[in-house]
């Protein structure tokens, strides 16, 4: 397996490798091969499929070539801009709760003391 998408300067590699070899894989089985990586920059990637090659029987000479599934074109948003999209907004809840604060309670403590 060797994958060649992801640029040294623009990713760094974590966990993992990019590169693997198996001695053998037995009919009918799977292997899963994850790699973490670490974006260096922000912005559109393409990433592309990985190379894989392998013998199709114990005594081939000719090794066969095949791609894994490609991905396509990604985006990278700074770490920034990440936390403001999706971070909880605790602060600006708790600032909408205060300020609402007057607007129902008043009117809830006439009601209550009318009985």
């Amino acid at each position: 397996l060797k994958d060649d998408s992801f640029p040294e300067g623009d990713f760094q590699v974590v966990q993992g490798n990019l590169r693997a070899t198996w001695e053998r894989i037995a009919p009918n089985s799977n292997v899963t091969h994850a790699v973490i990586l670490r974006p260096l920059k922000s912005g559109f990637f393409n990433f592309t499929a990985a190379e894989i090659s392998y013998l199709p029987a114990e005594g081939a000479a000719e090794a066969q070539m095949g791609y894994s599934s490609s991905p396509g074109e990604g985006g990278i948003v700074p770490l920034k801009e990440f936390d403001r999209r999706f971070s909880p907004h605790v602060l600006d809840w708790l600032v909408f709760a205060i300020m609402t604060l007057p607007s129902l309670g008043i009117p809830f403590l006439l009601w209550f003391g009318s009985k």
